[in-house]
């Protein structure tokens, strides 16, 4: 096993419905989150944030892509207001289909 499957093993996210946003830990520690709003038949994703000391591993992108993946299995359309997660929609047509507007990702 690599140390990078290593890393992901310990990584999981969580989706913490009372507080409105998915979580992601890493080795037991909540190292980011992703707020959403949720309606009927869609989530807008407002805002997301990773530890600043976790930068540049790609954990916003794998955040990001677990989010969506939930979203994709609990029918739900996808828009965001967090340019992140819109830039994200963007430039992964695998989340085309699910996104109220592909070309802008919001």
């Amino acid at each position: 096993m690599t140390s990078q499957e290593s890393a992901a093993d310990e990584l999981h996210v969580v989706d913490n419905a009372d507080a409105a946003r998915y979580e992601l830990f890493l080795a037991g520690r909540r190292i980011g989150f992703v707020e959403y709003e949720l309606g009927e038949g869609r989530i807008l994703f407002p805002y997301i944030e990773v530890e600043p000391s976790m930068n540049g591993r790609g954990l916003g992108g794998y955040l990001t892509a677990w989010a969506l993946g939930d979203c994709r299995r609990r029918g739900l359309r996808v828009s965001a207001r967090c340019p992140f997660v819109a830039e994200y929609i963007v430039s992964h047509p695998e989340y085309h289909d699910i996104a109220e507007n592909p070309a802008t990702g919001r």
